[in-house]
C-alpha cells in the first residue's frame, strides 16, 4: 500500500475513535457538541474523482451513524458536503484548485477559514435538521447548528494547526 492510502486509512480510523469515544460524549449546554470528523471529508485529496469522494464521505458517515445509531443523519450529512466539497474547493482556492496545486496548510488563513466554516455549516444544518425534523423547532436546529459549528470550526482549526507545526 502506498504512503497516500495509509495516512488516509489512519485518518479516518483516528477520526472515528475520537468522535465515538471522546467527542460524542460532550454535550455542552444541551445543543454544543463537535463533529470532528468531517475534517476526513475535508482533507481527502484532491485528486480523487469526484464519485470517491462521494463514497468515502458516505462510509465516514455511515461508520458514525452505526457507532451513534443514529439512522443514516450523519451519512446524508456527509455525503451532501462530499458532493458539494469541490464547488467549495473552487470557491475558495479559485485557480489553484482548477490546477490542484491547493497545498492546505499552504493556503492562506483565509480561504482555508472560508473552505472549512462553508462545509462544517451546511453539514450542522442538515444534520440537525434531519435530527429533529421538525420546522417548528427552527430556532432550536439554528441554535445547534450556530454553536456546534463555531465549536467543530475551532477544533478543526486547532487540529489542522498542530499537525502543521509537526509537519514542519
Amino acid at each position: 500500500m502506498n504512503k497516500f492510502l495509509v495516512s488516509n486509512i489512519t485518518r479516518f480510523v483516528i477520526l472515528v475513535l475520537v468522535q465515538v469515544l471522546i467527542l460524542n460524549n460532550i454535550n455542552f449546554l444541551g445543543f454544543v457538541n463537535p463533529y470532528l470528523y468531517v475534517l476526513f471529508i475535508l482533507l481527502l485529496p484532491l485528486n480523487l474523482t469526484h464519485y470517491k469522494v462521494i463514497f468515502f464521505s458516505f462510509l465516514m458517515g455511515l461508520t458514525i451513524d452505526l457507532f451513534e445509531d443514529s439512522g443514516g443523519i450523519n451519512a446524508a450529512a456527509s455525503v451532501l458536503i462530499g458532493f458539494l466539497r469541490p464547488s467549495f474547493l473552487r470557491f475558495s482556492f479559485g485557480i489553484s484548485y482548477e490546477h490542484q496545486t491547493v497545498k492546505f496548510h499552504q493556503t492562506p488563513f483565509a480561504q482555508r477559514f472560508t473552505y472549512i466554516s462553508l462545509l462544517v455549516v451546511i453539514h450542522h444544518l442538515v444534520l440537525f435538521s434531519l435530527e429533529i425534523f421538525n420546522l417548528s423547532y427552527i430556532i432550536l436546529i439554528l441554535k445547534k447548528t450556530l454553536f456546534s459549528s463555531i465549536f467543530t470550526i475551532l477544533l478543526i482549526l486547532i487540529v489542522s494547526g498542530i499537525f502543521q507545526q509537526n509537519k514542519r
